[in-house]
């Protein structure tokens, strides 16, 4: 498994992560006996980073991956998350505390690697998102003093929102990690869209994420599952997820997702979900990727997709001609 230095210590994390979360659903809706096998084939093959959330089945993904790690007793870089309410934003500090506390006790851990804010960022705020000033002024030094006493490694923060208010934040340099949807039906925090593209342009955020040395981690590799080819979801797997950046409903992504098959037809890839790994793979600022599982075969689908290396130039330029096609659509 090959290895990156990721965030600003340079901190070694595996280029194919291993995803808690609830859209695939293995560490939440699995198996004791699938997560426990999961878990050791991961560490056996060099994956050095799970990502979990106490949104993630309401805490039982982190009891999940806890007990697990315990119960094998094997080391691995861990991060999760806190989503703020509302209600919450007159005490984020004590919020903040609380949030990752009880993540600790699931976790059955004294510490996290990365903490990340899962909060949409927006310029003014509004709703359940926080403004660039809620986060500048109030989540940052509460992060800090979680990392002054010991119980965070890196300040994290998930990219959703308003790009603007997303590039502030990250040229802070506040933040040691990202989590950045990056994906082929959206690939614009790497590279310009065509216009009139039917996404969320990110503004070639990458490259505001290598100026401020901050970690990329890799999330909606598959776009929710809408890059597997298929719309059919797993007996474990959440139902279609609404999508991040890409179009305005899942359907949507799917169709655009069967579009992309003449890669797999033309012999670039043996399937459209290894195309979907080894392209996010194939840009220099990811960190690691993050592959939503339901099961002990689809971690082998990716882990293999991984291994084959990135998708070549002439792969890459095929994306690019396919998915000009999406401009001028409607999102």
């Amino acid at each position: 498994m090959q290895i990156r230095a990721f965030g600003p210590e340079g901190m070694p994390v595996s280029l194919l992560g291993f995803g808690c979360g609830a859209v695939g659903g293995l560490m939440v809706r699995g198996s004791t006996a699938d997560q426990e096998r999961a878990v050791a084939r991961a560490l056996d093959v060099g994956i050095t980073y799970f990502d979990t959330a106490v949104q993630y089945g309401d805490g039982a993904s982190e009891t999940h991956l806890g007990a697990i790690l315990r119960k094998i007793g094997r080391a691995a870089l861990v991060g999760t998350k806190v989503r703020l309410r509302a209600a919450e934003f007159g005490s984020i500090g004590a919020a903040i505390t609380a949030s990752i506390d009880g993540s600790l006790r699931r976790l059955q851990r004294d510490d996290v690697d990365i903490f990340h804010l899962h909060n949409a960022i927006t310029t003014e705020g509004g709703g359940e998102s926080l403004s660039v000033r809620q986060v500048m002024e109030e989540v940052v030094p509460a992060f800090e003093a979680l990392r002054s006493a010991g119980k965070l490694r890196l300040l994290g923060l998930t990219a959703v929102g308003e790009t603007a208010a997303l590039l502030q934040v990250i040229d802070s340099g506040k933040f040691g990690s990202a989590q950045v949807s990056y994906n082929m039906l959206n690939p614009s925090a790497g590279q310009p869209l065509p216009a009139d593209y039917p996404a969320q342009d990110y503004g070639r955020l990458f490259d505001h994420t290598t100026r401020a040395r901050t970690g990329v981690v890799g999330i909606r590799v598959l776009a929710g599952g809408a890059l597997s080819g298929s719309a059919e979801r797993h007996k474990l797997a959440s139902p279609a997820p609404a999508p991040i950046g890409s179009a305005l409903s899942y359907q949507a992504d799917v169709d655009r997702a069967a579009r992309l098959r003449p890669l797999v037809d033309e012999g670039f890839a043996g399937s459209l979900p290894e195309a979907a790994i080894r392209f996010a793979i194939a840009h220099p600022a990811m960190g690691t990727i993050l592959v939503g599982m339901a099961s002990v075969d689809e971690f082998e689908g990716a882990l293999a997709a991984v291994q084959k290396g990135p998708l070549p130039p002439a792969a890459l330029q095929r994306v690019a001609e396919l998915t000009a096609g999406f401009a001028g659509e409607s999102r």
